[in-house]
């Protein structure tokens, strides 16, 4: 088996991130903010317009495995409150979706061995992220850790509506990158969105182990199992010479 590229989910298997968007913070924060551009409501009347305008997006959605579009919600939030040029507007609900990201964000940082690992890899082979994110989260985010210049392509859920397993984000990868399922690896962290979604177009796939994610799905199984990405190199190696190390995660 001839491996020419490698595709990596990002969360929870490259960028170790906690979040909570619980905070009553996040909300007083934005309203805050609100009333420097005009807008004048409570946190609370903030965070129940934010979740309605979401619930809405979903509900009104066709896809399978929809996505939301954090940009979009809150453009729509400031449309709703009056703000009619649509360029400033724009502009605003990508602050408003950034300030949202950085109030909640409670951890930020490359699981260990990653960056080694890449520089390991990038060398004998492509890689290309596909990710559930928000573009104005995870490119900023790829670049706080220093991750920009490694993958190419990079696939983002909400630029096209649905998420993993939905195959199509993973054909979009293969499409820009030429190649074929048999000619690549998919590394991710969770056994449905990851793991099932890459194996139903025949992709061959490593299974990280990892503090998030969801460690089994139905009969779904990974071709190889790691508990760490300083073992991803040998995995590569190893499923290149048709070998396979399969295991039900804990």
């Amino acid at each position: 088996m001839t491996i020419k590229a490698i595709l990596f989910d990002l969360y929870g298997t490259l960028i170790d991130i906690e979040t909570d968007e619980s905070m009553e913070e996040i909300y007083r924060s934005i309203a805050h903010f609100l009333t420097y551009h005009g807008v004048y409501l409570h946190r609370w009347e903030v965070r129940d317009l934010y979740y309605r305008i979401m619930k809405e997006q979903k509900e009104q959605s066709s896809e399978q495995y929809p996505e939301i579009n954090v940009e979009s919600i809150w453009n729509v939030f400031l449309k709703q409150q009056g703000m009619k040029g649509v360029s400033p507007r724009k502009k605003l609900a990508r602050t408003l979706a950034q300030i949202y990201r950085g109030v909640s964000r409670k951890r930020l940082q490359l699981y260990p061995s990653v960056k080694a690992g890449l520089d390991q890899l990038k060398s004998t082979c492509r890689m290309a992220l596909i990710s559930d994110a928000q573009p104005c989260y995870a490119l900023p985010e790829i670049r706080a850790v220093s991750l920009d210049g490694y993958f190419d392509p990079i696939i983002i859920s909400a630029d096209y509506g649905f998420r993993k397993p939905d195959p199509r984000l993973f054909e979009k990868a293969l499409e820009i990158m030429s190649l074929t399922p048999r000619e690549v690896l998919y590394v991710g962290n969770d056994m449905f969105r990851d793991i099932y979604g890459a194996s139903v177009l025949g992709i061959k796939t490593i299974y990280i182990l990892s503090n998030q994610g969801a460690p089994s799905y139905g009969e779904t199984t990974a071709d190889y199992v790691v508990t760490g990405f300083e073992e991803i190199s040998t995995a590569v190696k190893e499923l290149s010479q048709g070998h396979t190390k399969s295991m039900t995660p804990p």
